[in-house]
């Protein structure tokens, strides 16, 4: 069994579900399961939710920061003169025009007050700040022993804007970058670079952000006034938005010798890693032309399915008419019910879906799903969070993810959700994993991130699925991470929990970063590899050996 929520298993081909409305998008992103290739690699997808760290309205408080809380704008004004000097009279005087017109909104925009899920003084401040590119920096110090096993590259993705926020910023809005750990014979290299989007190159070249924000400007009427005069610099040929809009932040997978930087609204790019362990984007991924839409940013490589796909449909969902009314599109639709759908693994097309309801099941994250034969039942485990669209617009209501265990039977068409854990030890549990090899089967363990004080992570947690015990392991005062990578030791080993867990940590006392090896049998501290820059908090990452390595396309 494989979810596609998080990605997962690869089918024959693609269908697609999308809304017969074009103002009524439904669930704000493609999901796309993908499995190993026996030759050529094909997929399948339908629209899903995203999987995104999620602000909430009470502004954090930082220490002060040692370095500026953003970025200042790259300056390219030879590139900008040598551009303004290939237009025509007519495009001069258009883009006059179209700047006075952003500095009017711009202006506009300023006399009212930013809601903290939009304003950039909240969402990059403190160590959620954007850092400049790294090159590769060999013989990094390390405390411990790394373990002989591990040989290959770690990569973690995140949100990092190139040029400092003109107007609303959502975290989520930022260009990718790709943080690089290299492990070779108990030595380590780190890197990190920007996925070289379209959009990155385009805004690189004009020296300033132009791309409208998907979250944190399209609020109301002036959201609705950036994508007009977005549209109208396309039209005047200032910008070209034909080869994608998306900023390639949030998920990471290795998947057919191709390493794959991902969001929700693009295609993927291709990253290579090269010999030294530095970074380099190759450009769009569309699977040899199979891919002809966004996707989902989290799939997974599925190891082993066995009958069936999940497929997720919840209650978070893009309306663009929300805008006109002076909110944000993307809202929590309560009249909507949330469901999961069954789909045969070799399916065609997606008339064979099966519907389950869910009531009030919203989950960002879904870890893993199997089936159990004998009560017809397939088994969904995922993070259920309230409010859902706190990480869109204000709320007042505390954010709680609680990790759940639904059951969709498929001979009465029902469905149940009980929490894992007990009431008494409750805790937010965000990004994660189970162990990779095993995906889509029954497994004992989840690694998830301790989401407290939110939207930090002071620490993981390794779950008892059966029985919800809770081992915690914690970074220590002031010192907060993301999301745990389970690397398994040997994919033979007996014990499902045989490997260690890999995070990034940042210290917002000494302002370092470093990343973290733990045992993830017993929870204990193998080793520590200092970083020599500030790694920001980030979302999504893989791992891949020094044997794959070897066979990158």
């Amino acid at each position: 069994m494989a979810t596609s929520a998080t990605g997962n298993c690869l089918k024959p081909k693609f269908s697609v579900s999308t809304s017969s409305s074009p103002l009524d998008l439904g669930s704000i992103s493609s999901s796309i399961a993908l499995k190993r290739p026996s030759r050529k690699p094909h997929i399948s997808f339908s629209l899903q939710t995203p999987s995104i760290l999620h602000l909430p309205k009470k502004s954090p408080t930082y220490p002060p920061s040692p370095t500026p809380a953003s970025t200042p704008p790259t300056k390219h004004t030879d590139t900008e003169k040598t551009q303004s000097q290939q237009w025509n009279p007519f495009q001069r005087v258009a883009a006059m025009a179209l700047d006075v017109v952003e500095n009017a909104l711009v202006s506009h925009e300023r006399q009212h007050p930013l809601p903290k899920t939009a304003d950039p003084g909240v969402q990059i401040s403190g160590n959620f700040a954007p850092v400049p590119e790294q090159p590769m920096k060999h013989r990094l110090p390390v405390t411990g022993t790394i373990p002989e096993c591990i040989q290959g590259v770690y990569v973690r993705n995140g949100a990092n804007p190139l040029h400092e926020p003109v107007a609303g910023h959502h975290f989520f809005d930022g260009d990718g970058m790709v943080h690089a750990v290299q492990f070779k014979n108990g030595s380590a290299s780190y890197a990190c670079r920007f996925t070289e989007t379209n959009r990155l190159v385009q805004e690189r070249a004009l020296g300033r952000p132009v791309f409208p924000k998907a979250i944190g400007e399209l609020h109301g009427h002036s959201g609705i006034a950036r994508l007009l005069l977005f549209y109208a610099r396309g039209l005047f040929g200032f910008v070209d938005p034909s080869n994608g809009t998306g900023v390639a932040n949030a998920g990471l997978v290795y998947f057919n010798g191709h390493l794959l930087a991902m969001s929700e609204d693009d295609l993927p790019y291709h990253v290579r890693i090269t010999p030294s362990g530095d970074l380099k984007t190759v450009g769009r991924y569309d699977f040899d032309g199979q891919l002809k839409s966004t996707m989902i940013a989290h799939p997974k490589v599925d190891p082993e399915t066995e009958n069936f796909v999940v497929i997720p449909d919840q209650q978070v969902v893009f309306k663009l008419p929300e805008m006109i009314h002076g909110g944000s599109p993307v809202v929590y639709d309560k009249n909507k019910m949330s469901r999961f759908g069954i789909l045969d693994k070799n399916a065609t097309d997606a008339s064979g879906i099966r519907w389950v309801e869910a009531p009030d099941c919203f989950c960002f994250h879904l870890w893993n799903a199997w089936e159990e034969p004998e009560t017809d039942e397939v088994v969904v485990i995922g993070s259920c969070m309230t409010p859902p669209d706190s990480i869109f617009n204000e709320c007042d209501e505390s954010l709680k993810s609680v990790l759940s265990e639904i059951r969709l039977n498929l001979k009465t068409g029902k469905s149940t959700r009980r929490p894992i854990i007990s009431e008494s030890e409750q805790v937010n549990l965000e990004a994660g994993m189970v162990n990779r090899n095993i995906l889509g089967r029954k497994t004992q363990f989840a690694y998830l991130a301790l989401a407290e004080p939110w939207p930090k992570v002071s620490g993981f947690a390794k779950v008892d699925l059966s029985t919800g015990e809770v081992k915690k392991y914690i970074y220590g005062d002031q010192r907060y991470g993301g999301e745990p990578l389970f690397l398994p030791r040997d994919p033979n080993s007996e014990n499902e929990d045989d490997g260690y867990i890999l995070a990034f940590v940042h210290d917002e006392k000494t302002w370092k970063s470093e990343l973290q090896i733990v045992n993830a049998m017993n929870l204990q501290l193998e080793a520590t590899v200092n970083l020599p820059s500030r790694v920001p908090y980030g979302f999504h990452g893989t791992f891949i050996s020094s044997k794959d390595l070897e066979k990158q396309a």
